[in-house]
């Protein structure tokens, strides 16, 4: 993950390791990290929140309680929108920053530390992943125990 930058580049060895390692059951383990892959970016999110609040110190803009919020809000939402590529998060920040009136333009400032960042922004994505995949294993054990002897 740290390396590719790509949560949909690091499936296939995501999926290898719960199989393998965390002995995750395959049936939870291959609808779980592939829905994961598309729509669970702990990681992305995370980054863009504090992203935007790093940006609006930076310009000297004070953001309310309520704004604060918005930007949690719109950094997941965005997160979940972003497709699991190197550097989608840079084209999601825009929606972020917009929607409570930050310079946009301070993207630049962000871009030269970001592939850096990315790196570990994909590898919590890929253990959100994981451990979303142990979660529903251990909730649904008694089901998948009944399931496998019919």
């Amino acid at each position: 993950a740290f390396a590719t930058s790509s949560s949909a580049a690091t499936m296939p060895v995501t999926l290898d390791c719960a199989d393998r390692e965390l002995r995750i059951d395959p049936r939870v383990s291959r609808f779980v990290i592939p829905l994961g892959t598309t729509v669970n970016m702990d990681g992305t999110a995370l980054y863009e929140a504090a992203a935007a609040l790093f940006v609006a110190q930076l310009a000297g803009v004070p953001l309310d309680l309520g704004q604060q919020i918005i930007v949690a809000l719109m950094a997941m939402l965005a997160a979940i929108g972003a497709p699991g590529i190197p550097s989608a998060g840079m084209v999601t920040m825009v929606m972020v920053l917009q929607s409570v009136g930050l310079p946009v333009e301070a993207i630049a400032l962000l871009l030269p530390i970001d592939r850096l960042l990315d790196a570990v922004r994909t590898a919590v994505n890929v253990q959100g992943d994981l451990a979303t995949s142990l979660v529903v294993e251990r909730q649904a054990g008694g089901a998948l125990a009944t399931r496998s002897h019919d």
